[in-house]
């Protein structure tokens, strides 16, 4: 295991004074060579965090918890080693919900969340909302690209909402961790990816340079990675990366993350801006619409992501020319 004491941490107050020009390069180099970042003094207060920390852990203990592990210890009731190892493989050992805040939010509609829940989530996810934007311009700046670029490279033709959620999950002990990961190694389809994790019980890992690598739980960050189409629109500059979560035999770990992604008929393509007059004529990566891209994504999700984009990368396609994927 490599250790994670090089692992990016950003404190975003610097941004604002004499040190930006460091911070920006820690920025750069983070999604550079990293694909992931922790960001301190992000402007979300610790006062909503710890609201939201101690709702989603009373609302999983409450609702969620016995009800998952009936379900996940029917996998694992086996102990003769081959017949477990096989109901398990494709198991994952985190207990979700998600909610959708963009382009409508339907928050409303989960059951069983009570009504303090409710609102501390939609303070929240306007509070991550504006994170992400204030990230996007940040990468712009970074790349040389017009400020706003990426906002307007993920609202699509039609100039509409991205789409905005959040996957709230919570990852109990698990009796076989040597047998079922917490989630399964994989890279995220979408945009930039707000995680607000415990800082009591690890787990997250992102692999570089051939080594997993512990992603560190520091109280009140928020740990940021990049999904595939950030890769494509960035013209390969900035990447999505490899992570996984592994399934712990103690402590329940709390994982909220959230998903600011193009909107569904966003047509992602390289910025013409980041494309070299020589690589114009073969393009590295594809043009596509994001919805046509997720309905491959769901899929495949836990395989890589060069298929994917090879699977498109022959393809020509705009937001009139629909790439059906059976």
């Amino acid at each position: 295991m490599a250790p994670a004491l090089s692992f990016p941490i950003i404190d975003m107050g610097l941004l604002d004074g004499e040190e930006r020009p460091a911070a920006m390069e820690l920025l750069h180099d983070a999604c550079e060579n990293w694909g992931f970042f922790e960001i301190l003094n992000h402007g979300i207060s610790t006062e909503l965090m710890d609201e939201v920390e101690r709702l989603t852990k009373d609302h999983y203990k409450r609702v969620r918890e016995q009800r998952f592990l009936e379900f996940a210890s029917k996998a694992l009731t086996k102990d003769d080693g081959g017949d477990a190892k096989a109901a398990a493989e494709n198991l994952d050992w985190e207990s979700t919900f998600f909610v959708r805040h963009l382009p409508e939010s339907n928050l409303a509609e989960i059951p069983d969340l009570d009504d303090g829940y409710r609102r501390a989530m939609r303070r929240f996810a306007g509070e991550l909302e504006a994170l992400a934007e204030r990230l996007l311009d940040l990468l712009c700046e970074n790349l040389g690209l017009d400020k706003g670029y990426l906002a307007r490279a993920f609202r699509g033709p039609s100039k509409g909402a991205p789409t905005f959620a959040t996957k709230v999950s919570s990852y109990p002990p698990c009796p076989r961790p040597d047998l079922v990961s917490g989630l399964r190694a994989h890279t995220d389809a979408g945009g930039i990816i707000l995680l607000f994790q415990d800082d009591r019980v690890g787990g997250l890992q992102l692999l570089k340079d051939g080594e997993w690598v512990d992603v560190p739980p520091t109280r009140h960050s928020i740990v940021v990675n990049l999904g595939d189409q950030l890769e494509v629109i960035t013209n390969g500059r900035y990447k999505s990366v490899v992570h996984r979560v592994v399934a712990q035999p103690d402590g329940n770990r709390m994982s909220i993350a959230s998903f600011y992604n193009p909107g569904s008929d966003a047509v992602i393509f390289p910025a013409p801006a980041l494309v070299k007059d020589e690589e114009a004529a073969e393009a590295a990566y594809p043009k596509f619409v994001f919805e046509d891209y997720m309905k491959l994504y769901v899929r495949h999700k836990f395989q890589a992501k060069e298929p994917r984009f090879q699977a498109f990368k022959s393809m020509e396609t705009d937001s009139s020319n629909r790439i059906a994927i059976a």
